[in-house]
């Protein structure tokens, strides 16, 4: 769709104007000036005065075929929220008028962003759950099941956190093992074949070693302790039995005070990488909680995505974990796969109740950038959008029957249907470092390869919405080769963002 757009004076929003026009035309192309293939023009304007603003959105089709125009709801707010109260007054004319030329209600409204929990929890900072979901509706645009769903998700964060915003003066760790038995068709993860030659493993294992050294050591100076772990990737149990053991012995030995950490996760996604050696290992170091990832239980699907394992191995290597004594599962099913409908979704509903793990995380596919499926997307048929919603739904009311609660929430872009995923548990058995990490009100100390930092600094006071006032993100290299050479510059310029972040910290604790 080539969309020749008028908005002066809004060039501030010019990335929120170009997701809004993303959730109607996929491969929308936006030019200030209409050209000869123009398709639409969209006109923006303002109107505002110290305390509200109200935005409209005209559209029309060349040589008058169609037009559509919408104004917002006037948007109040104070004067420190200027820039915000301008941005969802544009906005949401503009979403409303392009709902009218298409026909497409957005349930997320204009929310585009990964982390619309984050919004809601700054709301209810400020104001009652029905408050909020006042201002969701009609300020955001969100449905009202859209908005209750955050609300009980925020509200579901902090009875499991109770001390969620008071915790900047600890560190949660993410340790990515960059390997995987074969690369998901959907995947843009660090995720490399273990048998390849992208990397020596001795090698990134001995730089790995080697920054959880040099972490922990800056945990203890700096007098910090950690609240979560979280072994991810590429799939850590990828690596041998022996090799996790030395890990675990590894952060033990470096990391501060270890008994306080409230939960240990290990990413065991792929069932053709779990073995009883494994288990064993993960038992003996007090794993709290792992992952086995069916995403499916349809070996077509499987085979077309390339994970090469079996529907039957999910449920031989989940069985196994579960006699061996672990108690708090995860699994992952993914809505929308290629070739999955309504039909698949409740084959695999089914297969999970026979198991009935601790969380249960429902995606919907998303055509990520980087992504094999993405450059070959014509290889891959998937559902339409209405069955996409039905598919979401009947997952939502399958965990409501069967008593898990939403616990976390995440967005995606180009995700199908504009829909989300989300994180179910039984009652008590949410993970705690997929909150923190989602909320972003702790800082997550990324080691490994292709791990990223998001680096919170403390009291360094908060934005008008209440959010963290300074957040830095910092990523080790994704490729095995790359971290194996250039592991110790990242553990020294990592090292001085949080010497930077955490100095006022420090000092008082010295």
């Amino acid at each position: 769709m080539q969309i020749a757009l008028s908005k002066i004076g809004f060039d501030e929003f010019s990335t929120e104007i170009f997701h809004i026009h993303r959730l109607f035309f996929e491969e929308a192309n936006i030019g200030a000036e209409a050209a000869a293939d123009t398709e639409l023009l969209v006109s923006l304007r303002l109107e505002e005065d110290e305390q509200e603003a109200r935005g409209y959105a005209d559209l029309s089709l060349p040589g008058g075929s169609g037009s559509w125009q919408a104004g917002s709801v006037r948007v109040f707010g104070a004067a420190a929220d200027r820039k915000a109260i301008r941005r969802r007054a544009v906005l949401s004319a503009l979403l409303q008028a392009l709902q009218q030329m298409t026909g497409l209600e957005q349930p997320w409204g204009i929310l585009t962003g990964v982390r619309p929990t984050k919004l809601m929890h700054n709301l209810l900072q400020k104001h009652s759950a029905e408050e909020c979901r006042h201002i969701l509706e009609e300020q955001y645009l969100v449905s009202e099941t859209k908005a209750r769903l955050l609300i009980d998700i925020a509200e579901r964060q902090l009875k499991v956190i109770p001390d969620l915003f008071r915790l900047d003066g600890e560190v949660s760790l993410y340790i990515g093992i960059p390997f995987c038995p074969t690369k998901c068709a959907y995947c843009t993860f660090p995720a490399y074949d273990i048998r390849g030659n992208n990397g020596s493993v001795n090698g990134f294992l001995a730089g790995l070693h080697e920054e959880l050294r040099q972490t922990g050591a800056w945990l203890k100076q700096a007098g910090l302790k950690i609240t979560t772990i979280y072994w991810g990737g590429g799939t850590p149990t990828s690596i041998t039995a022996e090799e996790m053991d030395a890990l675990f012995v590894t952060m033990h030995e470096a990391l501060p005070e270890m008994g306080h950490v409230r939960e240990l996760t290990v990413e065991a996604g792929r069932p053709d990488t779990i073995t009883p050696d494994k288990i064993r290992v993960m038992l003996k170091w007090n794993v709290d909680r792992i992952s086995i990832n069916p995403q499916s239980f349809t070996q077509e699907t499987l085979d077309a995505i390339g994970r090469h394992h079996t529907v039957k191995e999910t449920v031989e290597k989940f069985l196994l974990s579960r006699e061996m004594g672990m108690d708090n599962i995860n699994m992952d099913l993914i809505i929308g796969l290629p070739n999955e409908g309504m039909t698949e979704l409740e084959r695999s509903l089914a297969e999970t109740e026979k198991l009935m793990p601790e969380s249960l995380t429902v995606h919907t596919l998303s055509f990520k950038r980087a992504s094999r499926m993405t450059q070959n997307r014509e290889q891959y048929e998937v559902a339409e959008r209405d069955e996409i919603a039905d598919m979401m739904e009947r997952a939502i009311q399958w965990t409501e029957a069967k008593g898990y609660v939403p616990y976390y929430l995440y967005r995606q872009k180009n995700i199908l249907g504009n829909l989300e995923n989300v994180g179910y548990a039984l009652e008590g058995r949410e993970s705690l470092y997929n909150i923190l990490m989602m909320e972003e009100r702790q800082t997550i100390i990324g080691v490994g390869c292709g791990a990223v930092s998001k680096i919170v600094f403390p009291r360094a006071g908060e934005t008008a919405d209440g959010a963290p006032q300074r957040i830095e993100r910092f990523a080790n290299p994704k490729e095995p080769n790359a971290y194996n050479q250039t592991y110790q510059d990242y553990i020294d310029k990592k090292r001085e963002l949080l010497n930077e972040a955490y100095a006022p910290f420090v000092r008082q604790a010295d």
